[in-house]
């Protein structure tokens, strides 16, 4: 086993590898390939931890590393550090490679000063790493509450003491902009993704919840889904909201939160406590610009 710096030259067996290793994962299809082609000319990417893992010759994972902040409760903003995508190729998963080439990269991160990691993923696989709770440290993910346990978001002090002595007892990060440069440039990722072999999106179990990026409608099954131009399935946006490529409600965010509270009613149902009308449009007024449509055409 091998690990290096990437080269020039891996770039597309690299992209190919991180395709194959995040397709359906997470969501049916995946942006992770473009994140990684993009970020390579981003100034908060960090060339020194951009690596690659090899085993017989052959490049088996990969690794990188972003700048990212963190807002202090005054509106000041401290430097932090963030991960990923990190890859390992299908064959070689669940062999401990990836936890090596973690391992690696952290130490080669102390090593530079990197004193504080936030990262979203699995804690049962991350713990072995020496993640935990975020919430743990007081950091808070930026699209939920400050009180809420979020067990997705991890982080983990490289060089102990660090928040402290950075004068940080609490904060909230929020990912770098640059993750999301797929939703951002959405024909720019469409062309760059007709470069490679077509694959299938799908639904399947263990992905993250998914939700139309216009009302919120939670979408699981290909029937939610709204069509393309084509005619193929669009797992963005659900069949009420985008039809043959175009959205069917010409609305602000603002008129499409009042239009989706009137189903406030159906909401409740799967919640544990019910909501009133206004108390819904509150709690969307909080979700909404976190959602594709809104993000970037608001």
């Amino acid at each position: 086993m091998n690990i290096r710096l990437e080269q020039p030259k891996d770039y597309r067996e690299i992209e190919h590898l991180t395709r194959e290793a995040f397709w359906n994962v997470y969501r049916p299809g995946c942006t992770e390939h473009f994140v990684l082609n993009q970020y390579r000319t981003n100034p908060d990417f960090i060339p020194e931890l951009d690596l690659v893992m090899e085993e017989d010759d052959k490049i088996i994972g990969h690794v990188m590393f972003s700048k990212a902040e963190l807002v202090l409760n005054d509106g000041s903003h401290k430097p932090s550090w963030t991960f990923g995508p990190i890859s390992i190729h299908p064959d070689y998963k669940r062999k401990g490679y990836g936890l090596k080439l973690l391992r690696y990269a952290l130490e080669k991160a102390r090593e530079m000063g990197i004193g504080f990691i936030c990262m979203e993923g699995n804690i049962e696989f991350y713990k072995h790493a020496g993640f935990d709770l975020a919430s743990k440290l007081s950091i808070h993910y930026h699209t939920e509450p400050k009180d809420a346990v979020v067990p997705y978001f991890l982080a983990q002090e490289l060089i102990p003491g660090w928040l402290q002595a950075n004068g940080i007892t609490e904060a909230t990060y929020c990912p770098p902009k640059g993750y999301f440069v797929a939703d951002e440039h959405p024909e720019a990722f469409e062309a760059y993704e007709a470069t490679f072999p077509k694959k299938e999106k799908a639904f399947q179990e263990g992905q993250l919840p998914q939700f139309c990026q216009s009302c919120g409608m939670p979408l699981s099954r290909i029937e939610d889904c709204g069509t393309n131009a084509d005619g193929s399935t669009n797992f963005d946006y659900c069949q009420y909201c985008y039809k043959d490529g175009k959205f069917l409600q010409d609305c602000t965010m603002d008129e499409m939160i009042e239009h989706c509270a009137q189903f406030v009613d159906e909401v409740n149902k799967n919640m544990p406590k019910p909501m009133t009308k206004e108390e819904y449009k509150q709690m969307m007024r909080g979700f909404f610009p976190m959602l594709k449509r809104w993000r970037f055409f608001e």
